[in-house]
């Protein structure tokens, strides 16, 4: 329960330091909505051809019976619009923090360099395109993990009345830890921890990263939520990140109000974790 509190509270103090920075917070809006509309455009289209995408994939059920047919097809149109959700949640970050690498890793230095204690955010060393590629293989790692939990939970929700209360709760567990990675991962590029690192320190603290991306998977439901949390969860992702590679905290703006700060699973010595 205290991990849990304690992530909660990374996330609240992200959206307060991009209160306090009003230019860091307009600036970080813009990858937002540029995803936002090509999202909105993908569900808008699934939400009209969807049913017609159903019929052509089950041929199998043409001569059944009325309602059977109907009630089969409708259900399926229905979980497959869902799982689309879902994937636009978990992938929604990885595709915004890809198209605003550059505001991110600008906002994430700032709020490195306002709770360090000597004022300085580590730097990759590598080239902007460098950092892109590097960002774009481990979205694509990260989305294609996310994906066999979409498709694994899509066919646990078949399952009568398991599949439509228990599944869904893990399915916002299951979000929340790929969107802390995904978020988290912008501070750790830049310190040049690998995806591999990265999934061994938040698995180690999982009820940490589900206190601070089980409310983000919560709330970026709502498309046009997602957009103004974004910037402040990059900036609360790098707090966290700070805490899970035991960087001290100094009495900046983002000063830390939580107990059990800096005292994380690992840390940063030459390019890689140690424990």
């Amino acid at each position: 329960m205290h991990d849990l509190r304690v992530g909660f509270s990374y996330l609240v103090q992200g959206q307060r330091w991009v209160a306090r920075h009003g230019k860091q917070f307009g600036v970080g809006l813009i990858p937002g909505l540029i995803t936002l509309v090509l999202y909105l455009g993908a569900l808008v289209a699934l939400a009209l051809w969807g049913s017609d995408l159903v019929t052509w994939a089950t041929p199998f059920a043409d001569d059944w019976d009325s309602p059977w047919l109907g009630l089969f097809r409708g259900f399926l149109t229905v979980v497959l619009f869902a799982l689309a959700l879902l994937l636009a949640v978990v992938t929604f970050t990885a595709v915004t923090l890809l198209i605003g690498q550059p505001f991110y890793e600008k906002l994430s230095e700032s709020v490195d360099r306002d709770v360090s204690p000597d004022g300085t955010a580590p730097e990759s060393g590598l080239s902007l395109w460098r950092e892109l590629v590097i960002s774009g293989r481990d979205s694509l790692r990260i989305v294609f993990r996310a994906a066999a939990w979409g498709v694994l939970l899509f066919a646990l929700g078949f399952i009568p009345f398991v599949g439509q209360t228990v599944v869904p709760v893990i399915g916002f567990f299951v979000t929340g830890f790929f969107l802390t990675e995904e978020l988290t991962s912008v501070a750790m590029q830049r310190r040049r921890v690998e995806v591999r690192d990265r999934l061994r320190l938040l698995r180690a603290r999982k009820t940490l990263v589900w206190g601070f991306g089980t409310p983000l998977a919560l709330a970026f439901v709502v498309p046009f939520v997602a957009v103004f949390l974004m910037p402040g969860a990059v900036a609360g992702a790098t707090l966290m990140a700070r805490d899970l590679l035991g960087e001290q905290t100094g009495d900046g703006d983002g000063e830390d109000e939580s107990e059990g700060h800096g005292q994380g699973q690992g840390q940063v010595r030459g390019g890689s974790v140690t424990w």
